[in-house]
């Protein structure tokens, strides 16, 4: 146990600090939008894993597998994906990815809480849809549902830097199609994430490497590609006051009169410079013959 009284430990208001602060930071759950956005996050990644992981499945069953055709697969994943963002992205945004909740709220476009809440009813609608399709199919023809694995030939590392990549260039094209700033986008936003899906979807998809992707794309476009100007206002001013508190108590300040009396020292051809010993003045006038003379 500690030895420092509770009012150091909570602080000055004690524990009710912590309590308020979970509350705000909380405070946007107790509403209706909030919960008619978690659920369009659970329906449509419901519906999105049911679609798109129906396309994986081989009818030709395991006698006679039917060739795996990699286009119809993919093209089904991103209009899938495209459909639901231009249905539930008005209520949710339309993350409907675990990786992309994670760079919203690296960016500070969601909440911690609301990035929590988003996953996990991501997380159950990606289960709940893929458990509809299991019951679905005939157990003949299920096969593995769709779940993607790494190559023989390649490593968990290759795995991952390929999923990085394409990971990347989703939440890039999302965060590049969904810019407020920009008054140059034309046509559909949810189109254009769609086939970036379906880009991405050529190769394997899991956690690891998806998220930080979604991170590195979220933080290049939202800090160096396009930073927002009161956002790049702020830091700077941290920036400088942190700054200026490693420098100790004094700050350096721009004095004018300073560089005046600076140049009063300098020694000009045709002027004489009198220095009264006595009175410690000095005395300005021209001399005719432009000689410096001094007093020393």
């Amino acid at each position: 146990m500690s030895d420092r009284p509770a009012a150091r430990r909570w602080g000055k208001c004690g524990p009710s600090c912590r309590r308020d602060d979970i509350m705000v930071a909380f405070r946007g759950v107790w509403t209706q939008a909030f919960w008619k956005a978690v659920t369009a996050e659970f329906l449509a990644m419901l519906i999105f894993v049911l679609l798109s992981l129906g396309s994986t499945i081989n009818w030709g069953g395991t006698e006679k597998p039917l060739p795996v055709d990699m286009v119809l697969i993919s093209l089904c994943f991103g209009l899938s994906i495209a459909t639901m963002v231009q249905c539930f992205g008005h209520i949710s945004g339309g993350h409907i990815n675990p990786a992309v909740t994670v760079a919203m709220m690296c960016t500070r476009k969601i909440s911690i809480a609301k990035s929590v809440f988003y996953i996990a009813a991501q997380c159950l609608g990606a289960i709940v849809g893929a458990g509809i399709l299991y019951l679905v199919t005939p157990s003949s023809v299920v096969g593995g549902l769709g779940v993607t694995t790494v190559h023989g030939n390649l490593t968990a590392g290759h795995g991952l830097l390929v999923e990085l990549i394409i990971t990347f260039q989703l939440v890039f094209t999302i965060f590049a199609s969904c810019d407020s700033k920009r008054t140059d986008v034309t046509g559909s936003i949810a189109l254009a994430i769609g086939f970036s899906v379906a880009i991405g979807h050529l190769f394997a998809i899991y956690w690891v490497g998806p998220i930080i992707g979604a991170v590195l794309a979220g933080g290049l476009y939202e800090y160096v590609f396009c930073p927002d100007i009161e956002l790049k206002r702020r830091f700077k001013e941290a920036f400088n006051k942190a700054a200026q508190q490693t420098k100790g108590s004094y700050m350096e300040v721009e004095d004018n009169r300073s560089q005046v009396e600076t140049e009063d020292l300098i020694l000009k051809p045709g002027v004489v410079h009198v220095i009264d010993m006595d009175r410690g003045e000095e005395k300005k006038g021209k001399d005719p013959s432009g000689e410096v003379l001094s007093s020393v």
